[in-house]
């Protein structure tokens, strides 16, 4: 039975990165929307829409598929509806970690990412060496039936020295400190989509 909340782990969230500085919530977004973004995700692909990504930023962006072999796309207002809702509920995070947590986040940045069977994206950090202001990052998976053998995990680095591995299952919702988790993906047998975004404080570099 769908869930009547669209997003219900706010204060799980928020505690779990006070506490570890990560948090992995399994079903947080309602089932039909991930649906329609799996599907807006699809259709992007289809038309065209996706550009392989790079790593630095700036004139220094760079596209290099021995490092991260995903394609992207970004979400703006007004795009199409499931994005909207996403966008909306993400605001809405960003409100309670700077109610809870005093983070000072500002915005909130993501995108689409199509990894094809086989591409990964090597160990990183999330928060450029020049540009502080990428503080919480946030990874909602799309795929539906995901099965343990199929590959494709986040692996994050944890400060214990071990690693958690987390499967790309629809609905499945990682949020992280950005420059304190260092974190990669691993390759999969089938074509793997998230959304990949960002909560963005003000910093100090250039803009």
């Amino acid at each position: 039975m769908p869930n009547p909340h669209a997003f219900i782990p706010f204060e799980p969230t928020s505690d779990d990165i006070a506490q570890r500085g990560w948090s992995l919530q399994r079903d947080a977004i309602d089932a039909d929307l991930v649906a329609a973004l799996a599907r807006e995700c699809r259709a992007r692909a289809a038309a065209g829409e996706l550009s392989p990504a790079g790593i630095g930023r700036g004139d220094g962006q760079q596209v290099r598929e021995g490092i991260r072999g995903d394609r992207i796309d970004w979400l703006e207002p007004g795009q199409a509806e499931p994005c909207d809702r996403y966008l909306a509920l993400m605001d809405e995070l960003r409100l309670r970690l700077n109610r809870e947590l005093f983070l000072g986040l500002e915005d909130f940045e993501a995108h689409f990412a199509l990894y094809p069977p086989g591409a990964f994206y090597q160990k990183h950090l999330d928060r450029f060496r020049d540009d502080d202001r990428r503080a919480v990052s946030a990874v909602l998976y799309l795929n539906p039936e995901w099965l343990p053998g199929e590959g494709g995990e986040l692996r994050l680095y944890l400060d214990d020295g071990s690693t958690r591995d987390v499967l790309p299952e629809a609905g499945t919702l990682v949020v992280f400190l950005s420059g304190e988790l260092p974190h990669e993906v691993l390759p999969a047998s089938r074509e793997r989509l998230s959304l990949t975004g960002w909560f963005r404080r003000r910093g100090d570099g250039p803009l």
